[in-house]
Parts: structure tokens; C-alpha cells; sequence
């Protein structure tokens, strides 16, 4: 019976290690340019062919990592997503003003750098409603903000309202591409969940 050195076993192997992290980075680059191309030209210029264009890559290789669209959406849809929620997660954690941080990040989407990637996921979520496989991730910054509202009260319906009000607030202010001050989205966050906007956070 021929012997299997314990070291064949246990050692990574580190042209593997090399190939799967030049793997993800492509990946990274490929979804990174799909969300390019939906920031240029909404979800419905997303092709195959266009986003290998952006990314500078052969279409076969946007193929390769995502057989069909949905799958190169999903995985665009949940970079942002999950970015949000990161976000969102640490004002959670950070147990500061909640109201006033998610204040700034909605306001955020008036800026330069800011609308681009609310863009993208705005439109990314209205394709969710035509595409099943997207709803779970486009709910999941909803989830999050949702985490903030119990934070301030146990009421479901003002934590539904304050969903609401986050996400009009950022559809607003993509349609008119101004901000209002993050003092006044605050205070329409308090509203929502029936706090008075002038009282000092605690």
C-alpha cells in the first residue's frame, strides 16, 4: 500500500492559496464593474458583454465566475447591501445618537460620493421586485435599519414607519439630487417613530 506523507495532507499548498485569492480579487473586479455599469446606466444595461467591457476582462470570464445574470446581480446587489449593513451595525454598536448617524448616511446619497452606490442599490432593489432571487438581500438593509427603530421604541408599526420614512427620504433625495440638512431627516426619522425631534438623545 503506498505511504501518503502526513506533510502532503496538512501543508497548503501555496500556489492553491494564490490562484483562489487571485480567484476572488477577479471576482471582486467583475462585480465591482457591474455596479459601474448600473450607476451609468441602470440595471438594464447589465449584460455580460457590458460589464466585461467595464471591467476590461473577456466575457468569458464574466461567465466563468457568474453563469447567468441573476447570479452577477445577486452578488452585486449583496457587496452593496452588505456595505450598507456594515454601516448600519456599527451605529448600533457605536450607541450614540442612532437617529442622527442614519440621518447623515441617508443624507449621504446627495453627495458625489454617496449617490453612486445609493444608485445602484436603489436600482438593484427595484429589480428585486421582477427577480425573486434578489428580494431576501434587497430587504436586508431594511432589516437593519429596523434594528435602530427597536432600539427606540417596541411599537411594530413605528418601526415599519421609520423603514418607510428612511427609504423615501433616500428615493427623494436621488430624484432631486439635493439633501436636506441631516437635522431635518433626523427629525422626520423622530416623527416616524413618534419622538419628539427636539429632544437630546440619550
Amino acid at each position: 500500500m503506498a505511504r501518503t506523507d502526513a506533510r502532503d495532507r496538512s501543508t497548503p499548498d501555496p500556489s492553491t492559496d494564490g490562484r483562489r485569492a487571485r480567484g476572488e480579487r477577479k471576482r471582486g473586479e467583475i462585480i465591482d464593474a457591474c455596479l459601474r455599469v448600473v450607476q451609468r446606466d441602470g440595471a438594464s444595461g447589465v449584460t455580460h458583454r457590458t460589464v466585461a467591457r467595464e471591467a476590461g476582462v473577456p466575457t468569458s470570464l464574466t461567465t466563468y465566475y457568474f453563469a447567468t445574470l441573476d447570479e452577477l446581480l445577486v452578488a452585486a446587489l449583496s457587496a452593496v447591501a452588505e456595505a450598507y449593513a456594515v454601516t448600519l451595525r456599527d451605529i448600533v454598536d457605536r450607541a450614540g445618537d442612532e437617529l442622527g448617524e442614519l440621518a447623515g448616511l441617508i443624507a449621504a446619497a446627495g453627495t458625489d460620493a454617496g449617490r453612486g452606490r445609493a444608485l445602484a442599490e436603489r436600482e438593484l432593489s427595484t429589480l428585486a421586485s421582477r427577480r425573486p432571487a434578489l428580494r431576501p438581500i434587497a430587504q436586508h438593509w431594511r432589516d437593519e435599519v429596523a434594528r435602530i427603530g427597536r432600539l427606540r421604541t417596541t411599537d411594530p408599526v413605528a418601526v415599519d414607519a421609520l423603514v418607510a420614512a428612511a427609504d423615501g427620504l433616500c428615493a427623494a433625495i436621488l430624484v432631486s439630487g439635493q439633501a436636506p440638512e441631516v437635522s431635518h431627516i433626523r427629525a422626520v426619522l423622530a416623527r416616524a417613530l413618534g419622538l419628539d425631534p427636539d429632544a437630546t438623545p440619550t
